[in-house]
């Protein structure tokens, strides 16, 4: 029973909250290139989409903006698994589009060959467990391809879309977040969208960007989440933090899914008289440090969640970061909710998520500390 009513909690937080959801390191100087430019802009309709759809809206624009993208990874020629691939065989040809073998090091390896030529290689690797086999290719040729060469040389062009995260019967090989393993790599962006606007945007800005991005798309959302998405090519900026929801008594962070539980648990907390202020980081690095620093000395109390386990996950870099720069105006230590420290679970999936209610524990925790 107690799981079951555990599960009800994290389909219904899922389900119900998207109509209203809506330092360089060694990189490259450009601060995301035509993305501090090209932003979202005027001209142009707007449609009802889900955020696979709005994934292949920006897939196709890539295509068709330019001739030298290629799109590839397993299956990807027939639509993927979660079809966010669909029809661009059919219209670029197999020539730009196309499968490759079941090798994630080959795939990460062959990308990382055709941006070093001056191409937009857009790699998909079908889960983001399945990444692990690629760590060697990404983390020591990718990041690490225009410092080795003194800028002579450079994959900016190289940008790796992967699914993460829950999706409610994934297990332990369908079902991690490994954000945090790429963000200690000097060298690489790291961008998670929460709804299909930010996802079009920011994963045009991301093949355009002139460094490696990982994008890590939340698989939990790619039919769940549906808004009103511009049709036209439009770019959202990287390492740009966005307040979502004005408030006075604590900061919460998040990014991707997480954001859906986070906006219910602000609700939930208003009903007592707790006023939340909601940021999406979006880009986990270089991260928007000035935004939520701006946001902390306000609140004084700041709560950072995520899904992957809470040790050496990417909200202790937050804690640890805003404990530095805002440690004379913290009124109570910064609290993270997040995925326990377990492999990802099946049956126990309920417990292992940071759900709607244990946020608003950390809520009345931390303000009432």
């Amino acid at each position: 029973m107690a799981a079951a009513k555990a599960l009800r909690e994290v389909a219904r937080t899922r389900r119900g909250s998207w109509a209203a959801v809506v330092g360089r390191r060694c990189l490259s100087s450009g601060s995301g290139g035509p993305a501090a430019e090209r932003k979202e802009g005027g001209g142009g309709g707007a449609k009802a989409v889900n955020l696979f759809t709005a994934v292949n809206q920006a897939l196709h624009i890539a295509l068709d903006t330019d001739p030298r993208a290629f799109v590839f990874g397993e299956d990807v020629g027939f639509g993927g698994v979660f079809r966010c691939t669909t029809g661009l065989a059919d219209r670029f040809g197999k020539n730009r589009v196309f499968n490759t073998p079941l090798c994630e090091q080959g795939i990460a390896g062959f990308a990382i060959g055709l941006a070093a030529m001056g191409n937009r290689a857009i790699a998909e690797i079908q889960f983001a467990d399945y990444i692990f086999p690629a760590f060697d290719q990404i983390v020591n040729e990718a990041a690490k391809f225009r410092y080795r060469s003194g800028n002579e040389f450079n994959c900016g062009g190289l940008t790796i879309r992967t699914p993460y995260g829950a999706v409610g019967h994934g297990g332990h090989y369908h079902s991690q977040s490994p954000e945090a393993f790429f963000c200690h790599v000097p060298g690489l962006k790291v961008v998670i969208p929460r709804s299909p606007r930010e996802a079009k945007g920011l994963l045009l800005a991301s093949i355009r960007d002139p460094n490696p991005v990982v994008f890590f798309e939340p698989k939990w959302l790619y039919r769940l989440a549906v808004e009103e998405v511009p049709e036209e090519d439009y770019m959202l900026p990287l390492s740009e933090a966005e307040v979502i929801r004005k408030g006075s008594d604590i900061t919460l962070i998040g990014w991707g899914a997480q954001l859906a539980v986070l906006k219910e648990a602000c609700e939930d907390a208003a009903k007592d008289g707790v006023s939340c202020e909601l940021i999406d980081l979006k880009t986990l690095i270089p991260w928007d440090k000035e935004t939520v620093e701006a946001s902390v000395k306000k609140t004084g109390k700041l709560l950072v969640s995520h899904e992957a386990p809470i040790t050496g996950g990417f909200g202790a870099e937050i804690a640890a970061s805003i404990t530095e720069r805002c440690f004379q105006r913290l009124e109570a230590p910064v609290a993270r909710v997040c995925g326990l420290d377990t492999p990802f679970p099946l049956v126990y999936e309920p417990f292992y998520m940071p759900t709607k209610n244990k946020v608003l524990d950390a809520i009345k925790s931390t303000v009432n500390y």
